[in-house]
C-alpha cells in the first residue's frame, strides 16, 4: 500500500499523514497499487475522490480529514466532489497539473534516480550574491530547461544564489506567479515539477544554490477551491485579496498545509533557500509567529538533510524582529529585503523623489541607510504620515541579514511602463548604483539582466482566460497610472501578449560594446567582493562613510578598501588617496597620492 507522498511526521509531528511528497525521499515504494487520498474538509458533509473518472467514497475524521485507500498508479488523475456537487475540484495539496489549475490533479512522485547532486553541502547567504530572475522571460522559450542552458553566464558573473519567483501553479498561461492557487504544484508550462528538478540539479552542480520566492498571504482571482473545502481563508484582507487564516479559529491545520509547503521545496526540490513574499501581509496574532514557527521547522530539517537552508523574508515593516535571534526575542529568519537600500541609492543617483522616495534623495539619507541598514527607523515616514520602523542593532545584526539591490521585480515591473533604470540613467550612474551594492556590506541581489543594462522592460503581465477578469486587470492598470499622471495609452495592457513578450531579456545584445562594458564592470565588482575579505565583513560597525552634500560625491570606507562615487555629471576631487582597483572612468591623482579626481558619474574603489 502506498500511503500518501510522505510520512512528515519524521520532520514535524502532526495528527495525520501529509500529501506531500516526502515519502519518495525517504525510499517509499512509490509503485505500490493502493493509495490513501487525504483532504482536509471540515466544512462540508460529505466528501468523495474521483479517480482516473471512478467516484469513491471517503471517511471522515473528527479533526476534519477525509481519507479514502484506492488503487491508483503514478499519473492517475483525481480531485474531489463536495457533498451533491458533482464537479471535480483539484487537490489543495496537489502535485501536478497537467491541464490546468481547474482540472483534476495528478499523483506525481520526483524520481529519486534523477538527483545527480549527492555531493552538494549547500550555501550560507553571508558572502553570496543572489540573482532574481522570472523563468518565462529570463530566455525566448520560457522553461526551467531553458534557464538551466544560461547557467554557465550566471557562473561567469560570479553569482552563487538563482532566486527564482514564484512558479506554483496560477491559472492561465504566464504572470508574475504571485496570483497562484495551487502551492504545491509547479506551472506546467515552465516544464512542471520535473524541469523544477532538472533546474535545481543544474543549478547545484555548478555550485550555484537555489532561492524559491513563495506567497502564503494571500492566493489569485481565480482557481482558488480552498473555502469549499473549509476555513483556509481569514474574514480579512490586505493588498491583493483575502487573507489567509495563519490565526483564527481552526487555523492550525491551515498552519500546517503553510509549512508542510515550505518544508516540500527545501526537501522534496533540494531547494536551498525560499524568498517569503510580503509577510507584513500575514495576519498573525498568536503567541508563536507562524513565521518563528517556520523558522523552528526550517532549522530542524537543516540538521536532517546536513546542509543550510535559509529563509528570506520580504517586509516593509522595517523591523529587526523578523531577522534577530529566537533567543533575543526575534523569529530567527536568516534575512530579508531592505528597500530602503534601494530607495536611498536609486533617489541618490536618479533624482526622482515621488511617491516612496519622498524622504531619500540626499547623500545624508545614503549615508545613514549604508551604515544602519534602515533609513526609518523610528522615523517619521512623509510616504505613510506616521514615525516608521525600528533601529537595528547594529552590534547583534549582521548586514548580510539584509539583502540589497538596485532593482528588482516590483521596482522595475510596479513602474507605469516596466522601465528598467538604464532607459533614464546613463552607463556611469548604472556603474556607481552597482558598486554601492556590490561593495556593501549586505548581501548583494541583481534583478536579470541589469548586469548588461538590459534593453527589454520587464513590465507587469497576466493572462486571466476569463474575459471580465482580464478586463477589470488592464482597466485597473491603467486607471491606477493615470491617477498619478500618467497617459493611460503609454500603460501596457497587462494582458495583451505582446507585454509578456517584450518583458523577454534579448541575449543577442550581451556582447554589444555598451550592454558589455556594463557587464564587465558587474563581473570585477563581483570578484573584488569574492577576493577581499574587507568587504564581504557583514559587521555593520566596521563601515564609515563619508560625503560631501554640495559636490555631489560619497565615499565608503570597508577597512581601508575605499569606494568613492562622484553622482554629479561634473569631475570632483576627494581627499582620499590609494591604489586605484576598479573604476568606470580612470580617475587622476595628484603627485602625492593624497587626493583623487573621480570623473562625472563614475566611481572608483582605492586600496
Amino acid at each position: 500500500m502506498r500511503r500518501g507522498s510522505c510520512t512528515h511526521q519524521l520532520l514535524s509531528p502532526a495528527p495525520r499523514p501529509s500529501r506531500c511528497s516526502y515519502g519518495a525521499e525517504l525510499g517509499k515504494d512509490v509503485n505500490m497499487e493502493s493509495h490513501v487520498f487525504e483532504v482536509w474538509a471540515p466544512t462540508p458533509d460529505t466528501v468523495r475522490v474521483s479517480v482516473d473518472g471512478t467516484v469513491h467514497p471517503m471517511t471522515k475524521s473528527s479533526q476534519g480529514w477525509w481519507t479514502a485507500e484506492v488503487p491508483a498508479a503514478d499519473g492517475a488523475r483525481y480531485g474531489f466532489l463536495i457533498d451533491d456537487d458533482d464537479a471535480v475540484i483539484p487537490d489543495p495539496r496537489s502535485p501536478r497539473q497537467p491541464d490546468g489549475v481547474h482540472a483534476a490533479s495528478a499523483l506525481h512522485t520526483l524520481d529519486t534516480d534523477v538527483w545527480t547532486d549527492e555531493s552538494w553541502t549547500g550555501r550560507r547567504l553571508p558572502g553570496s550574491v543572489i540573482y532574481e530572475l522570472h523563468i518565462g522571460t529570463f530566455t525566448a522559450e520560457g522553461t526551467f530547461d531553458a534557464a538551466a542552458a544560461k547557467l554557465d553566464h550566471l557562473v561567469d558573473l560570479g553569482v552563487t544564489f538563482v532566486e527564482i519567483m514564484p512558479v506554483n501553479g496560477f491559472n492561465g498561461t504566464h504572470n508574475w506567479g504571485y496570483d497562484g492557487v495551487l502551492w504545491y504544484t509547479v506551472h506546467e508550462g515552465y516544464g512542471g515539477p520535473d524541469g523544477l528538478q532538472r533546474l535545481v540539479n543544474a543549478c547545484h552542480a555548478r555550485g550555484i544554490g537555489v532561492v524559491l520566492d513563495v506567497v502564503y498571504n494571500h492566493l489569485g482571482p481565480s482557481g482558488n477551491y480552498l473555502e469549499k473545502f473549509g476555513p483556509y481563508m481569514s474574514q480579512g484582507a490586505n493588498s491583493w485579496g483575502q487573507t489567509v487564516n495563519v490565526a483564527e479559529e481552526h487555523s492550525d491545520p491551515v498552519r500546517r498545509y503553510i509549512i508542510e509547503n515550505a518544508l516540500r521545496w527545501l526537501s522534496d526540490f533540494h531547494v536551498d533557500a525560499l524568498r517569503l513574499d510580503a509577510v507584513h501581509a500575514l495576519a498573525d496574532n498568536r503567541a508563536v509567529h507562524i513565521l518563528e514557527q517556520l523558522a523552528i521547522e526550517t532549522e530542524r530539517l537543516s540538521a536532517h538533510v546536513r546542509r543550510p537552508l535559509s529563509l528570506i523574508a520580504e517586509s516593509d515593516l522595517n523591523d529587526p524582529k523578523l531577522i534577530s535571534p529566537r533567543a533575543a526575542g526575534g523569529y530567527g529568519l536568516d534575512a530579508q529585503w531592505d528597500d530602503d537600500i534601494h530607495h536611498a541609492i536609486h533617489a541618490a543617483v536618479s533624482g526622482e523623489k515621488q511617491g516612496y522616495y519622498a524622504d531619500f534623495g540626499h547623500l545624508e539619507t545614503l549615508a545613514t541607510t549604508l551604515r544602519r541598514g534602515f533609513f526609518h527607523a523610528g522615523t517619521y515616514s512623509s510616504f505613510r504620515g506616521r514615525v516608521h520602523g525600528k533601529p537595528i542593532d547594529v552590534r547583534t545584526i549582521r548586514g548580510s541579514s539584509l539583502v540589497a539591490y538596485t532593482t528588482t521585480h516590483d521596482q522595475v515591473g510596479n513602474r507605469a511602463i516596466g522601465d528598467r533604470p538604464g532607459f533614464y540613467l546613463d552607463g556611469g550612474q548604472l556603474a556607481i548604483k552597482a558598486a554601492l551594492v556590490l561593495t556593501s556590506p549586505y548581501t548583494p541581489m541583481l534583478f536579470m539582466g541589469e548586469e548588461w543594462n538590459a534593453s527589454s522592460p520587464f513590465q507587469f503581465f497576466t493572462s486571466h482566460p476569463e474575459p471580465e477578469l482580464g478586463k477589470a486587470t488592464a482597466e485597473g492598470r491603467k486607471s491606477e497610472f493615470a491617477s498619478h499622471g500618467w497617459d493611460s495609452d503609454d500603460i501596457p495592457d497587462p494582458q495583451d501578449v505582446a507585454t509578456y513578450d517584450r518583458s523577454k531579456l534579448i541575449w543577442d545584445e550581451v556582447s554589444d560594446d555598451e550592454h558589455a562594458r556594463v557587464l564587465d564592470c558587474y563581473r570585477s565588482l563581483i570578484a573584488l567582493r569574492r577576493d577581499r575579505i574587507e568587504i564581504t565583513d557583514p559587521w555593520l560597525d566596521h563601515i564609515g562613510v563619508d560625503y560631501d552634500e554640495d559636490k555631489g560625491w560619497i565615499s565608503v570606507n570597508r577597512a581601508g578598501v575605499r569606494l568613492v562615487c562622484n553622482l554629479s555629471p561634473d569631475p570632483v576631487t576627494v581627499p582620499f588617496g590609494g591604489v586605484p582597483l576598479l573604476w568606470w572612468d580612470a580617475p587622476t591623482q595628484d603627485e602625492t597620492a593624497s587626493t583623487t579626481t573621480v570623473p562625472g558619474h563614475s566611481f572608483v574603489v582605492l586600496d
